[in-house]
């Protein structure tokens, strides 16, 4: 049996500022012994460490990519061996992105860990678009790189089953880069001339979402040609593709998110 150390608490921040930490994440926060940070994984458009700093007070150390990936998380395992190290993580700690690798690392040398979960991408997406959350398929991200068919495949496959598809959209925070909404979709349509399944047309019908979890999200549905020139605003922004909708569903999108009220017509 492997003699226990200290601790890692993986501590959600939810997804806009410093004020989307729960009560129960803030009194770990304060009561670490070391206080990690990585804001490399997802934008929280509103977060500032100083503020954030004032709140818990601790001080932030902050971790980067090649902290966790190339490093191995080595600076976190190293507080969790002798004390209580607290990682914070936007969104809830292991749904939109993984820090499996460091969770494992740690317990199998015997320091325990724990989970603070925060808001997630997922949940509030689904809650602002009104659509119903056990009629989601397979989750995606779309990557930057055009070579990649698995977000086509994706939603070619839940399409089939009657399922939506939730689609992330890929950022690069240390190029300040955030994929738009339109983006997303011309490179769907550019696979889509390749494989030509009909999978994506001008009146499939999309719904994008950008700032979820701020007091100002824009949460708009329409069909694909429409939404190639909608104005999100600013970043993050997702997508989900429909699949059979529910009669409630769309009339939740048209009057949550703008649907046309054509749209009616497709229910059975």
């Amino acid at each position: 049996m492997v003699e226990a150390l200290g601790e890692i608490v993986f501590v959600g921040l939810g997804l806009h500022d410093q004020m989307g930490i729960s009560l129960h994440g803030l009194e770990e926060t304060k009561k670490a012994d070391s206080v990690f940070i990585e804001l490399y994984t997802s934008l929280m458009p509103d977060f500032s460490a100083k503020h954030f700093e004032e709140i818990s007070g601790r001080k932030l150390h902050v971790i980067s990519r090649e902290d966790l990936e190339e490093k191995n998380g080595e600076a976190i395992l190293k507080a969790g061996e002798t004390g209580k190290a607290v990682f914070l993580v936007p969104g809830d700690p292991f749904i939109a992105t993984t820090h499996v690798t460091l969770r494992i690392q740690a317990e199998t040398i015997g320091i325990k860990t724990r989970i603070i979960h925060g808001a997630s991408i997922l949940s509030a997406v689904i809650g602002l678009s009104g659509l119903h959350s056990y009629k989601f398929g397979k989750s995606v991200t779309i990557p930057f790189s055009d070579t990649s068919e698995t977000p086509y495949e994706v939603i070619t496959q839940n399409k089939k089953l009657g399922l939506h598809t939730f689609c992330l959209l890929d950022i690069n925070v240390e190029e300040n880069r955030y994929m738009k909404i339109r983006e997303g979709l011309e490179l769907l349509l550019k696979i889509e001339r390749k494989r030509k399944k009909k999978t994506l047309i001008m009146d499939t019908l999309v719904i994008g979402v950008a700032r979820a979890g701020s007091d100002s999200p824009t949460v708009k549905a329409g069909f694909l040609e429409n939404l190639l020139s909608y104005d999100f605003g600013g970043p993050p922004y997702c997508m989900i593709f429909p699949g059979k909708l529910h009669f409630m569903e769309a009339k939740a999108l048209i009057v949550l998110a703008g649907a046309p009220e054509k749209l009616k017509e497709t229910v059975e």
